[in-house]
């Protein structure tokens, strides 16, 4: 499966960090940075029908475990913001608090202002993207008992201290920060280091050097495998409806035209279904006039469908133009391009359409997926019209 994973900044004005990640594949398909979060909307395209996991700043976040009984009862559970009341600066009111793993009696939680959820749930939404996973981003770092990791984004450091448990700021005090903390301990402090900063010549510290991938890379594999997710309570997002129309001219029309034959056909028993009948019968001519206007008003409009529609069938060619339109279904409702004519050649088994899509690099996708389905291409002139692109393709199985 193919994830879209987006690593947001602390304001709308941050930069935005991107990558699509191939889990079957192990490996990155496309990465990138925003300027901000108003670009998102560019990102539509990537993501596609792909899952979004998205990260956030760190240092939004107050991470801590809180006692419990043994057998603690949700009237236990919705008193803890009052347990966390006096390590918060402002009312509990503004804050959401997200619970995390419980082991025995310990649960973490992770604490946020509201608004923060709010500004970057909105930033997504406004981007038209749907957002099915969240988490702090220190808790897509590798953990490893008593040993830190640290990965640099751009000018931002990234730690993740223990399980439930990091750091994450600009270079120029984190790394400071981990030096003085590493000076109050007796044994040096071991740091698994992603980053590729030289932090073995800070005071009390064994650098442990790790493969250095891309840091995103790193991030998007430690968030698809982390099973928290900030998304729960007034945040958990609606089940997303994956259905989508797809229109194809003349598809559409026979299969109207046929299931109005069928309704025609039926033995109509009820009186108040007469009326229906008739502009049903008077549709089903006006729909079949449409698809096809070189035949005149047939007086058995059955026996003609079914002859029309096995010469589309067969055509006197091994492939047949429904065959050949089914095969590109996906590939026209991925790239999002819609023809507005098509002409089959049965005996050359070719498709010539003019079709019409809001990008050039609409076309490029649909021609790419149809190559991948074991069709020939060809690409004919390409025109820009009242900001859509009209280009002529010959399609060939």
């Amino acid at each position: 499966m193919e994830n879209l994973v987006i690593r947001l900044g602390s304001t709308t004005n941050d930069p935005v960090h991107w990558l699509v990640w191939s889990g079957h594949e192990q490996e990155i398909i496309a990465s990138g940075v925003l300027e901000n979060a108003e670009q998102l909307s560019s990102l539509s395209q990537r993501a596609g029908q792909r899952p979004i996991t998205a990260l956030v700043p760190g240092c939004d976040f107050l991470l801590k475990w809180v006692t419990l009984p043994a057998k603690a009862s949700r009237k236990v559970l919705s008193a803890i913001p009052f347990m966390l009341e006096e390590d918060l600066s402002s009312d509990i009111g503004d804050h959401f608090f997200a619970l995390g793993d419980r082991q025995a009696e310990q649960q973490a939680v992770a604490v946020v202002n509201h608004n923060k959820m709010q500004d970057w749930l909105s930033a997504i939404q406004a981007a038209n993207l749907y957002c099915d996973k969240m988490l702090p981003d220190i808790l897509a770092l590798p953990y490893q008992e008593d040993t830190w990791s640290l990965v640099t984004l751009g000018q931002q450091a990234i730690v993740r201290q223990d399980q439930w448990q990091g750091l994450q700021g600009d270079m120029s005090w984190v790394l400071p920060a981990i030096e003085h903390f590493a000076k109050q301990q007796t044994v040096p402090l071991k740091i698994a280091n992603y980053s590729g900063e030289n932090i073995a010549a800070l005071a009390n510290v064994t650098a442990e050097d790790q493969p250095l991938d891309m840091p995103m890379q790193l991030l998007a594999t430690g968030a698809l495998k982390s099973q928290f997710n900030l998304l729960q309570g007034v945040y958990k997002p609606n089940t997303r409806s994956t259905g989508k129309w797809r229109q194809w001219r003349v598809a559409a029309v026979l299969a109207v035209v046929a299931l109005l034959v069928t309704l025609v056909d039926k033995n109509i028993e009820l009186n108040r279904l007469e009326q229906q009948s008739d502009e049903l019968t008077a549709q089903m001519h006006a729909e079949f006039k449409r698809a096809f206007p070189d035949l005149r008003r047939p007086i058995n409009i059955r026996r003609v469908m079914e002859t029309n529609m096995a010469k589309l069938e067969n055509g006197g060619g091994s492939v047949s133009m429904l065959a050949v339109m089914s095969q590109l279904a996906d590939a026209f409702a991925s790239s999002d391009v819609k023809p507005q004519t098509i002409r089959f050649d049965s005996t050359r088994s070719e498709l010539r359409m003019q079709a019409v899509a809001s990008k050039f690099e609409q076309l490029e996708l649909f021609k790419r997926l149809a190559e991948e389905k074991g069709f020939e291409v060809q690409q004919g002139a390409i025109n820009s019209k009242d900001d859509q692109v009209i280009g002529s393709l010959s399609i060939r199985s």
